[in-house]
């Protein structure tokens, strides 16, 4: 399956990007060798780079992995291929504006029969390639769109209440792990996966490390492939899967989170 990571950071930092960690799973010999794709984002912005080529031996991967742009969130995808060719419109992060803002939305898992689904259907967001998962970012858009006409961010409870209910649609269509990201607040929604000592699509599709004052120039191998710049820093991390042997929490069926500057700021189940 896709492997999904967030990082949200107190402060602007340069992140050593779990790119290294990732691409080892998106390698010439893993099985999530379609394509990668990581979103830095620059305040309303985003950085986005995405290849439809495995990121194990990626020249951009590495190249990103010492010179990224500073950011206080970052979200990566590797992609496996269930639904769409391999090609540059079907690699995820995907990126739309709405309300002056880039959103940024990344999944995880099939979600069979999303183009036949009435309470999914897509409006004025079109998507571009083939996917379920950018099906689902436009109808996640359509319905996100009456609460940014004010140009401002809706409020979190708005937001979180809104996001709840999209969930809720995915589960019935497969495993919907998903990050979103507004430009304001980072979204993580856990589900399922296929889990890898079991082969079973079961719980948890999602699993969070937060953390403080992270220890001076850790390498990316001792922080889950992740390395921050400067030490003093309160970070969230949010992946498919624990990428070290740290106290990861796995987030139960149906969780959904919302992140800034590191700090969790609210939850839902």
């Amino acid at each position: 399956m896709c492997e999904l990571l967030a990082v949200s950071t107190s402060q602007p930092t340069r992140l050593t990007f779990s790119l290294h960690t990732l691409a080892s799973r998106g390698g010439e010999t893993g099985t999530t060798r379609d394509g990668w794709g990581v979103a830095f984002f620059q305040g309303e912005d985003v950085a986005l780079f995405r290849e439809p080529a495995p990121a194990g031996n990626s020249a951009l991967v590495r190249f990103l992995e010492t010179q990224g742009p500073r950011t206080n969130l970052a979200i990566s995808h590797i992609r496996h291929a269930t639904q769409g060719t391999v090609r540059l419109s079907n690699t995820q992060p995907f990126a739309r504006e709405l309300g002056g803002r880039t959103h940024v939305f990344a999944h995880n898992g099939d979600l069979s029969g999303i183009g036949m689904s009435k309470a999914l259907a897509l409006g004025a967001y079109r998507p571009v390639g083939q996917t379920d998962s950018e099906h689902a970012f436009c109808a996640l858009l359509e319905r996100l769109r009456p609460l940014w006409t004010e140009g401002g961010p809706p409020s979190l409870e708005q937001r979180m209440s809104l996001l709840a209910d999209f969930a809720a649609e995915l589960r019935l269509l497969g495993p919907a792990n998903f990050l979103y990201a507004d430009g304001d607040a980072l979204f993580a929604h856990g589900h399922r996966r296929i889990q890898p000592d079991r082969g079973r699509i079961e719980p948890p599709g999602l699993w969070t490390l937060q953390r403080h004052r992270p220890p001076v120039d850790p390498s990316p191998e001792q922080q889950g492939g992740v390395s921050i710049s400067e030490p003093e820093q309160a970070v969230v991390c949010i992946a498919s899967v624990p990428l070290n042997d740290d106290a990861w929490r796995p987030l139960a069926e149906g969780e959904l989170m919302a992140v800034r500057g590191g700090e969790v700021l609210a939850a839902l189940i």
